[in-house]
């Protein structure tokens, strides 16, 4: 095998966030009564958060801002958008998404497919991801596949976050790997792929929309099946 160690970004690679989070959107929705706040719409809030949190953590990536300013802000920027006064207990709201998100138990499809068969295989399985410690541990306890993977890297235990070279180095020493039997495997061309090739790792973009960019990953996957065929 070319490879031995396998690193794998968490949120929206292997762990199904939009689907995760749009369920826990719809609980807030229902158990915060927010029509009564006059959020017009469960399907606008949802459409709302989901898009304005993927700007924020975008702004995080490029290190515009900070992990508190997202967690402080999202659902106020949320009901500003829609229209709507914001409602005291924004951060309270917050507070019980962080809760009730890592809960959550749905895998991206081919996702649990896939780490059996590269298990199977003898790859050393490990993630690495800019999530907070906590969160990340109960996502990957709540969806059943905490077996599969030796190191969980968080930019906490790192003390840096992609696509800074800090973590990727700190995730192949605390799993001795060297950098030619490593690859990282991820959706965020920026945080994941640019900064890992920038590291000297190879790379696979988990890529279902298709994107072009100037540089090139060494491989390009539209889904995660895929990787059965480079593995």
């Amino acid at each position: 095998m070319k490879y031995k160690h396998l690193f794998f970004d968490l949120d929206h690679t292997l762990w199904d966030f939009e689907r995760n989070s749009s369920e826990s959107l719809e609980d807030i929705f229902y158990k915060s009564d927010l029509t009564s706040h006059g959020v017009p719409s469960l399907e606008l809030f949802i459409q709302s958060f989901l898009r304005i949190n993927t700007e924020l953590w975008d702004a995080f990536d490029r290190g515009k801002l900070h992990h508190s300013y997202i967690r402080a802000n999202r659902f106020k920027m949320v009901f500003e958008e829609l229209g709507v006064a914001c409602p005291d207990n924004h951060e309270e709201i917050g507070e019980i998404y962080l809760q009730t998100l890592p809960g959550k138990r749905h895998l991206l499809e081919g996702a649990l497919d896939l780490l059996d068969y590269v298990s199977s295989k003898g790859y050393n399985l490990h993630i690495v991801t800019n999530g907070f410690n906590d969160i990340q541990a109960r996502k990957i306890a709540s969806s059943g596949i905490s077996s599969y993977f030796g190191n969980v890297v968080t930019f906490e235990n790192a003390n840096a976050k992609k696509p800074d070279p800090k973590i990727f180095a700190y995730a192949l020493e605390i799993s001795n790997a060297a950098p030619e039997e490593s690859i990282m495997i991820g959706d965020n061309w920026i945080a994941d792929i640019l900064g890992a090739k920038q590291f000297g790792l190879d790379t696979v973009y988990v890529n279902p929309a298709g994107l072009k960019f100037d540089e090139t990953p060494t491989y390009d996957i539209r889904r995660l099946e895929e990787l059965k065929l480079v593995f």
